[in-house]
């Protein structure tokens, strides 16, 4: 029986997980929940699952927590760092899926108690990137990648080492505005941009795929994953979302993975890896799809492109500070603040403006992180004034 834990239980990702692990309830004992808010929905998963600890991140809810989970046996815990405490308990496999920042600690905390981390968030690596691989070498962690591309690649990458790889393309689906013009994207709505044509999402990593910076971020996500060479790392459009990526090897042969647009596939390959499990996706028919497209991405049209690709050649806090500057310009373009177009403006008006040295330890990158936020809110205050 594999003992397992879910960090952000209660978004997609945690969802998808749970309903591979609830389909063979003999297999899987849940150790940790764990949820930002939503106490209602996570003290219904800690009862379904029988869990050991469920811990809520906003510190104020403790209260309802353990309400909701009276007479159950079940452990209620709130706060930051409730979160890295159950990051440590004894899980062979956590799903780091917590969005934000706010999942840096926990993952950290998971790769040092050297289990196997399914990593499903992106702020991890593209933070800070060189720690977490630090930690995970020093504890014998095993580091799972969960984002459809990466787990593509790590796939591809299974019979043969990096030496032999001549380049590794990442794909996109170019997200809901692919044929649009700059012009046209000036009155998108967040609604529009939420709207993705292949994959269902939250809301933040909607608006990343619309702006095309969810390719920027998994671009220096690859980097640290896959160290052949950020020149050899390519992105390439293809919008039936069917090839998740491709590594090209040296004798120029290509692998592909391919499948349905489910992230329930990637997460089932993680949380079995070495082994399989049977999904309930649906099974690719390609003589449906009849054609598959491929094209260069427009970096004038979709800066946020070019802005990662930028700040991952520089390193150092240039990653995590272009994070920060996203997630609060996609915020407050959500609530309706400012306009799509003004988001990558707003972040590459943040990267020029400040640096930081490269970070030493996690708390160093949330310093930088906390900077780069407060910048990017004196930008939009110049920017709405």
């Amino acid at each position: 029986m594999k003992r397992v834990s879910i960090f952000g239980a209660t978004g997609s990702v945690g969802l998808s997980t749970l309903d591979l692990v609830r389909r063979d309830r003999d297999a899987y004992r849940v150790v940790a929940l764990t949820a930002n808010s939503d106490v209602d929905s996570l003290a219904a998963q800690a009862r379904e699952t029988g869990a050991q600890v469920a811990v809520i991140g906003q510190e104020r809810l403790y209260g309802a927590l353990k309400d909701a989970l009276a007479g159950s046996g079940i452990e209620a815990a709130a706060g930051e760092q409730a979160l890295v405490e159950a990051a440590g308990l004894d899980a062979d496999w956590t799903m780091a899926a917590i969005v934000g920042c706010a999942g840096l600690k926990p993952t950290m905390a998971a790769l040092k108690a050297g289990g196997a981390v399914a990593l499903a968030n992106k702020e991890s690596l593209v933070s800070a990137g060189g720690l977490m691989m630090q930690a995970a070498t020093a504890s014998g962690a095993t580091l799972l990648p969960v984002d459809s591309e990466h787990n593509a690649i790590f796939q591809c990458l299974a019979s043969c080492g990096l030496q032999d790889v001549a380049r590794i393309i990442l794909t996109a689906s170019g997200g809901p505005f692919r044929t649009r013009s700059r012009a046209e994207m000036a009155d998108i709505t967040p609604a529009q941009a939420v709207a993705h044509p292949n994959w269902s999402m939250g809301a933040k990593i909607s608006v990343d795929s619309a702006t095309m910076m969810n390719k920027g971020l998994e671009l220096i996500e690859a980097a640290h994953l896959f160290p052949i060479g950020l020149e050899r790392i390519e992105i390439l459009v293809h919008p039936q979302s069917v090839i998740h990526s491709m590594v090209e090897y040296r004798d120029r042969s290509t692998l592909a993975q391919l499948g349905s647009p489910d992230m329930r596939i990637p997460i089932a390959h993680a949380l079995a890896w070495p082994e399989r499990i049977a999904t309930p996706c649906q099974p690719l028919d390609l003589v449906r799809i009849g054609r598959l497209d491929f094209e260069a991405p427009d970096e004038q049209r979709f800066p946020a492109l070019r802005l990662a690709r930028a700040a991952a050649a520089e390193g150092g806090a240039a990653p995590a500070i272009l994070n920060a500057a996203n997630e609060v310009a996609v915020a407050a373009f959500l609530a309706g603040h400012i306009g799509f177009l003004d988001i990558a403006m707003i972040v590459e008006d943040v990267l020029q403006r400040y640096r930081a040295p490269p970070p030493a330890s996690i708390d160093d990158v949330l310093a930088a992180d906390a900077q780069a936020r407060a910048q990017a809110g004196e930008v939009m205050e110049r920017l709405t004034a």
